[in-house]
């Protein structure tokens, strides 16, 4: 039997890895931001994969004053995107947890050894 004879089924399959799908949740959540405030950190990704499906986790900071809203379903609907296209998995829900909010005035009070 040659592998011309083979069917689809029979030629095995490719998984990717939970972490895999994760980075490229990461990167996509970054892609949706305006920016990474200063001192932020740049989005993380925790996922759990089922077969096809993906079920996406992302936490972030965001700058102060920003709207809140918009930015987190940019970046649901750019980690669906993203990870569909490049994973080949649907995503039906991506939870996003806003970390913190970062403003210019906490960073210049932290700066000098105080918070408000």
């Amino acid at each position: 039997m040659t592998v011309d004879q083979v069917g689809a089924a029979g030629r095995g399959a490719t998984t990717i890895a939970d972490r895999v799908v994760a980075k490229i949740a990461a990167q996509a959540a970054r892609e949706a931001l305006d920016a990474v405030p200063k001192g932020g950190s740049a989005p993380y990704a925790s996922v759990v994969v089922h077969r096809d499906t993906a079920r996406v986790s992302v936490s972030l900071e965001l700058s102060y004053p920003s709207d809140v809203g918009r930015q987190c379903g940019a970046v649901r609907g750019q980690v669906m995107r993203r990870v569909r296209e490049l994973a080949g998995m649907e995503v039906p829900e991506v939870a996003v947890h806003v970390e913190r909010l970062h403003s210019p005035r906490t960073a210049k009070d932290a700066a000098r050894g105080r918070l408000a």
